[in-house]
């Protein structure tokens, strides 16, 4: 049954990201807890190897409309893949606590900061613009080195959880590039972003025998074909709709896991 499942949570999963850049590890990591019983730890580790290579496909259908901005992406991973070097700290958490307990909970914790984040998104942006309306110089020599510590906290919860890249990460951006950044442009930096972040992050689990091989290529099989469809029809997104029903389910479930 699985066999079935598992392409189709890819792909409903896939389509989500494309069109908003949000939902990944928000979405998939719970999923494989949850539903489909995968232990925290595996479920965290195949997801951060699962995340960059959707993510590649939906960049790429980004980029060919030039939504990417690579000087922000640049920012952003000057301050995130140094830090994701902190997965090293999970070779040390053995007991079975350490490797369930702390996941789990970490993992409820970031879901409900980032359904928090995700309602308030706009208000960030409204609170965004208007700092870089009212003191502009000190907004943009303030813009680059809080990109960059931004990144690096967000960094740390992706490598525990693999929650945020996307969502937090777009959160981030509303408020620290609020004229610079249109909603298109915002999807495809912060994939771009997510991709190297999660790479790494995943690279050190994949080290301490974290990821699923055969669970991957099975989310793979339905997760590419729904990112590129997702990224496809970007343009048309509902974003206030989907981001309220978005932050709904991620208030549940990060609910449910902390319970």
């Amino acid at each position: 049954m699985d066999v079935l499942l598992n392409p189709i949570a890819g792909f409903l999963v896939g389509v989500l990201v494309g069109m908003t850049g949000v939902g990944g590890g928000a979405s998939m990591t719970p999923v494989l807890i949850l539903l489909f019983g995968v232990a925290p730890h595996n479920a965290v580790g195949t997801d951060l190897l699962y995340a960059p290579t959707t993510k590649v496909f939906g960049v790429w259908a980004h980029r060919a409309r030039g939504n990417v901005d690579w000087v922000v992406v640049r920012r952003l991973a000057y301050g995130s893949l140094p830090a994701a070097l902190t997965v090293t700290w999970l070779s040390l958490a053995e007991s079975p606590y350490a490797r369930h307990g702390v996941i789990i909970h970490a993992l409820g914790i970031a879901l409900v900061i980032t359904n928090i984040a995700m309602v308030f998104k706009r208000h960030l942006n409204e609170f965004g613009k208007k700092l870089r309306s009212t003191a502009p110089v000190g907004f943009k020599q303030a813009q680059a080195p809080l990109t960059v510590l931004a990144a690096a906290v967000l960094c740390l919860l992706v490598t525990l959880t693999s929650v945020g890249a996307g969502a937090l990460g777009g959160v981030m951006l509303v408020y620290l590039y609020p004229f610079r950044l249109t909603s298109q442009k915002l999807v495809g930096t912060d994939l771009a972003h997510a991709i190297p972040l999660a790479l790494v992050a995943g690279v050190g689990h994949l080290v301490l025998g974290n990821v699923d091989f055969r669970l991957l290529e099975l989310l793979l099989a339905g997760s590419i074909p729904g990112v590129l469809i997702g990224a496809r029809f970007s343009w048309q997104t509902p974003e206030g709709i989907l981001r309220n029903v978005i932050a709904v389910v991620l208030a549940a479930v990060g609910l449910k896991l902390l319970t």
